[in-house]
């Protein structure tokens, strides 16, 4: 499975972006292709690419999935062009998935699906879940013998309490 969390779409606007941070009103966005930021407004249909999916006849099958599908089909490589015919398109996607509902799958779907494919490998963001997954982990085994050392360290001792001396009552 392909790891597309942080990519969004946003509809009306060409392209992929990530979020770079959020204002008091709106969030700011960064285009996945040049870097420029700008405000996408909650009046923008704002879509996370991990939460896409494409309609098949027996449920619906994500957009990492079909990513990790291609990636492995062009053996790392980019996928057919946008622009190439409407029927190579739906050829080459019923190649790799031949139960997808053609009926619900709209051609401009198609297309967008190998826009995002091919900009996100242009980009170098096409990143497998488990590669990163296991970076995570080569990272914390590192990370943790540190730890440990840290924890074997006896604890700093007290300081002895000072004395409070007895109040003498007046008479």
């Amino acid at each position: 499975m392909m790891n597309l969390s942080g990519i969004i779409a946003i509809s009306g606007k060409g392209g992929l972006f990530t979020v770079a941070g959020q204002s008091k009103n709106n969030v700011i966005v960064e285009s996945v292709i040049d870097g420029k930021k700008f405000p996408a407004f909650s009046s923008n249909k704002i879509s996370a690419l991990e939460d896409i999916s494409i309609y098949t006849y027996e449920g619906d099958e994500l957009l990492a999935d079909i990513f990790k599908v291609i990636f492995d089909k062009e053996k790392g490589g980019e996928a057919p062009s946008h622009k190439d015919s409407v029927d190579d398109l739906k050829k080459y996607l019923r190649g790799i998935i031949p139960e997808y509902d053609e009926e619900r799958v709209f051609t401009s779907d198609i297309k967008k699906l190998f826009q995002w494919y091919n900009l996100l490998h242009s980009a170098k963001k096409l990143e497998l879940k488990e590669a990163k997954e296991d970076k995570k982990e080569v990272e914390e085994k590192e990370a943790a013998p540190k730890k440990e050392t840290a924890e074997k360290k006896a604890p700093a001792k007290k300081k002895p309490a000072a004395k409070k001396e007895p109040s003498k009552k007046k008479k």
